[in-house]
């Protein structure tokens, strides 16, 4: 099978609010930086002519919002460009779909989400539940997470001081990070002890409101070496959703992570992750998410993500060496910055967080109630 490289990837610092800028000037800033490390142009026999773009209507306040997009993603002129309405890591698999059919030999994919735009990203999310029973209940995704968090609690006999040392890790990592959100350093008494938010997440368990872009190129494995010499091959990807309703889920586990992890894995050829994976980027956007998304892709066992995280597990895969989530990340493109952190980390790039000797890198995503819908990704040197 042939094969898709990520040839260089471009993002924009994340901030509580970039009240300074418009998305489209942020959009402008990685276009330029990844034309200037990469020398893409647009058009004509050699340079791009499909752009997938990541946005969201609602966070962006408008209808059709990649309408607003195209000149700054190089999509003027009728040039192709596609919209993923979708959580931005199933970006990646939609243009290494793209490639792989012959389409086309180069990609360029953008996202962007302005969660300060917003009144409340709790009255976005419930909007994702359907308008007759669970609308009317407020369900949004903070408390759907609140429901799985308490089932996975009593599930794994996870603790207060267990997850305080989830988040007290993200941002002693975030601080090495210059393109993370949230890196006041924190103790894990200033978590236990934090404002409940949605019983048992407390409010430093979750994701602060963050904005930001990010911007990728990604080529054939004919043509990756005309824009680096360094290339990041996606070597696997799969995702899988979960039933719509709550009710008939078990919250305490993830069986659409384990089998979006398992498409990725058998199409990266990988038998045994806990032997082969030495990098992971996961979308916790709350505490209690890590150990449980670890489980999922089977570098946790069962039930036992308590331990796991007393027994540095997370240190041993080198798990969310950017501070992740729990440091500040826009929600619509979580994972797309999961694989620009993933891409320099196997580039050797990543400066004052570089892991050693990462070869095998997993970036998992989540969209959904908790976490009803999820993407993996594979990525190798």
């Amino acid at each position: 099978m042939k094969r898709v490289a990520i040839c260089a990837v471009a993002q924009h610092e994340i901030k509580g609010n970039i009240w300074c800028k418009r998305f489209q000037e942020m959009l402008m800033d990685i276009l330029e930086e990844l034309q200037g490390e990469t020398g893409f142009t647009f058009g004509g026999e050699t340079g791009v002519k499909n752009i997938i773009t990541c946005s969201d209507d609602f966070f962006d306040a408008r209808t059709i919002s990649d309408n607003a997009v195209n000149d700054v993603v190089g999509a003027g002129n009728y040039r192709g460009e596609q919209k993923m309405a979708q959580e931005g890591l199933n970006g990646i698999g939609y243009a290494m779909a793209v490639i792989l059919s012959g389409h086309d030999d180069v990609i360029y994919l953008a996202g962007h989400c302005k969660e300060s735009l917003t009144a409340s990203r709790n009255q976005i999310a419930n909007m994702a539940y359907d308008p007759f029973y669970g609308r009317c209940l407020g369900l949004d995704y903070l408390n759907t997470a609140g429901l799985q968090a308490r089932a996975y609690m009593e599930k794994s006999r996870i603790t207060q001081e267990q997850l305080a040392k989830v988040v007290v890790r993200a941002r002693q990592w975030a601080s090495r990070n210059a393109y993370a959100n949230e890196k006041t350093q924190l103790n894990l008494g200033d978590v236990m002890f934090s404002p409940v938010l949605c019983d048992p997440i407390r409010s430093l368990h979750a994701y602060p409101v963050s904005d930001g872009a990010v911007g990728m190129l990604l080529a054939s494995e004919e043509r990756a070496r005309e824009f680096t010499d360094n290339p990041v091959w996606i070597t696997g990807f799969g995702n899988c959703m979960d039933d719509y309703f709550m009710g008939r889920r078990d919250l305490a586990s993830s069986s659409a992570l384990k089998k979006a992890a398992h498409q990725a894995y058998q199409m990266a050829g990988i038998k045994k992750p806990q032997k082969s994976v030495n990098l992971v980027e996961a979308m916790d956007c709350y505490a209690y998410q890590q150990p449980l998304w670890l489980e999922g892709l089977g570098l946790c066992e069962e039930g036992k993500g308590g331990d796991f995280i007393d027994e540095q597990g997370p240190a041993r895969y080198n798990v969310n060496l950017s501070g992740g989530m729990l440091a500040g990340r826009p929600l619509m493109i979580g994972g797309l910055y999961g694989v620009a952190e993933a891409v320099l980390q196997l580039q050797g790039r990543a400066h004052e967080h570089q892991a050693a000797d990462a070869n095998c890198a997993v970036v998992q995503s989540t969209t959904g109630g908790a976490g009803q819908f999820q993407t993996v990704a594979v990525l190798e040197r």
